[in-house]
């Protein structure tokens, strides 16, 4: 691992202001033997993401079994059992209205199929991460979309459910993208609140994007500023420059 990742996810949580730090997420064929596997059983795949914010966890496809969705986008193996209740699924999403079969086939789905997923903290992976995952408000979210812009140069796309479908569309890729998240990532992660959206960056070349968001965060914290002085000086009558009111937020 030649990126600095201690350092890259204190600068995202630090100049972000993250409430949660950020999660790595690989597909490793075999896993180090510090990285403890999960034990027990989850309701989604997208539960690990919180307890990978503070500790390493490895998982095999039957730790996702309980999602047939997240088993079906990582591309995992499907049981007889996952394959029946994927199609259940379907269909009770489809009475729904929720996902059609048009729909379906816009759900990006893994292009390889991993033996594990190792989630980790970005500041402590055990292998380098391929897909980071930032949980933000609108005001981070507006911060990482502009450093997607200037590292690409393009707009990240914004996915609606699954919310894990977030990882392969990245990992696929190679590029940023946003999710809305789902129903159900909200309803098995306390910290995917409906304030929060998921930002998702590619592992490779991760210093490029965090320099920039560095840069981007306290231009952001400056012009806030500027703006609300500027709101002030018009309700009270007054026309002033762009010069004139950066002037008069630097101390004499």
């Amino acid at each position: 691992m030649d990126q600095p990742y201690p350092q890259l996810a204190e600068a995202l949580t630090r100049n972000l202001r993250l409430a949660q730090a950020p999660v790595a997420v690989c597909f490793p064929d075999s896993v180090p033997t510090t990285v403890p596997a999960h034990k027990g059983r989850v309701p989604a795949g997208c539960s690990f993401w919180r307890q990978a914010a503070t500790a390493p966890v490895s998982t095999a496809s039957g730790d996702h079994s309980c999602c047939a969705v997240g088993v079906y986008t990582h591309n995992l193996e499907l049981s007889v059992a996952v394959q029946g209740e994927l199609q259940e699924s379907l269909a009770v999403f489809g009475s729904l209205g929720y996902v059609t079969q048009q729909d379906l086939q816009l759900i990006p789905v893994l292009n390889k199929r991993p033996k594990h997923v190792v989630y980790a903290p970005l500041a402590q992976p055990p292998l380098p991460p391929e897909v980071i995952l930032l949980f933000c408000d609108a005001s981070q979210a507006l911060i990482i979309s502009e450093a997607v812009q200037q590292v690409e140069f393009r707009h990240p796309p914004a996915l609606g459910r699954p919310a894990c479908a977030v990882i392969p569309q990245v990992a696929n890729s190679g590029f940023a993208a946003l999710s809305l998240g789902c129903c159900g990532a909200r309803a098995y992660m306390d910290a995917f609140t409906a304030d929060v959206v998921l930002c998702a960056l590619p592992g490779a070349n991760l210093a490029a994007y965090v320099e920039r968001i560095v840069a981007l965060a306290s231009a952001n914290s400056v012009l806030s500023q500027f703006h609300k002085r500027r709101c002030q000086d018009v309700a009270a009558g007054a026309t002033p420059r762009v010069k004139e009111s950066l002037a008069a937020m630097t101390p004499q």
